[in-house]
């Protein structure tokens, strides 16, 4: 009896190998300030692009937008390393999908952005007082300019992208390996517990083969020991 209340109790904590408690995430909170802090920044920005009519206001305004953007930039990365901390599935794919919306919301503006810096150049050039020529060939040299720069800010958004993408898999695998080296710990564990199971109930068959042989043993004797009886009183 002792035996099999063992084996079950074997048996049970195999089962309990697999129970794993729920961690709770604290990056969910700091993404959550990260995002109202950038909602916050995207809207001082709408507010340095506003058209204004002294030209040097403007300059200043442009200027202070730059340094915002960039700022958008940093609290999106940060909200992207915030969201990949997440252990829980479906909360870090929601949290993804938020930085994808935010990316694509600060690409937006910052064309809004690079238009508004365009139009204030251009309305600088007009107020120079320069020929129209001038102001033609200089316009013009804006304009190439400026494409230029869109160009080099689209490839910059691109490696960007693609650098957060990399991270994002790199911790993925990680997490990955680290998962399957847990599992081969428990199937080491529970191939120990097995073998330990294995080897008490070869035990208890051994212990029911020698109770069993004993049984017969004395069985064989009692009987010898009555024919014995039998024949002696027979013979007397």
């Amino acid at each position: 009896v002792a035996s099999h209340s063992n084996t079950q109790t074997s048996l049970q904590h195999i089962t309990n190998i697999f129970i794993k408690p729920n961690d709770m995430d604290s990056a969910y909170t700091q993404f959550e300030r990260y995002d109202v802090e950038f909602n916050s920044l995207t809207e001082q920005v709408k507010g340095t692009i506003a058209y204004e009519d002294d030209v040097e206001s403007q300059r200043k305004q442009l200027k202070l937008g730059a340094n915002l953007l960039t700022q958008c930039d940093d609290l999106i990365k940060q909200m992207g390393m915030e969201a990949r901390g997440v252990s829980e599935s479906a909360v870090k794919r929601e949290l993804l999908n938020k930085v994808r919306v935010c990316k694509a919301k600060l690409a937006n503006l910052r064309d809004d952005y690079n238009d508004a810096k365009q139009n204030a150049e251009r309305e600088a050039l007009l107020g120079d007082g320069e020929g129209n020529g001038n102001r033609a060939r200089l316009m013009d040299t804006n304009d190439r300019l400026q494409a230029q720069t869109d160009t080099l800010d689209r490839a910059r958004r691109i490696m960007s992208e693609t650098e957060e993408v990399a991270m994002e898999i790199t911790t993925e695998l990680g997490r990955n390996r680290e998962k399957i080296e847990s599992a081969h710990g428990r199937v080491y564990e529970v191939s120990g517990m097995t073998n330990q199971a294995r080897r008490l109930i070869m035990s208890m068959n051994r212990r029911e083969v020698q109770q069993k042989l004993v049984v017969y043993v004395v069985a064989m004797l009692l009987v010898g020991a009555v024919i014995f009886v039998i024949y002696f009183m027979h013979n007397r």
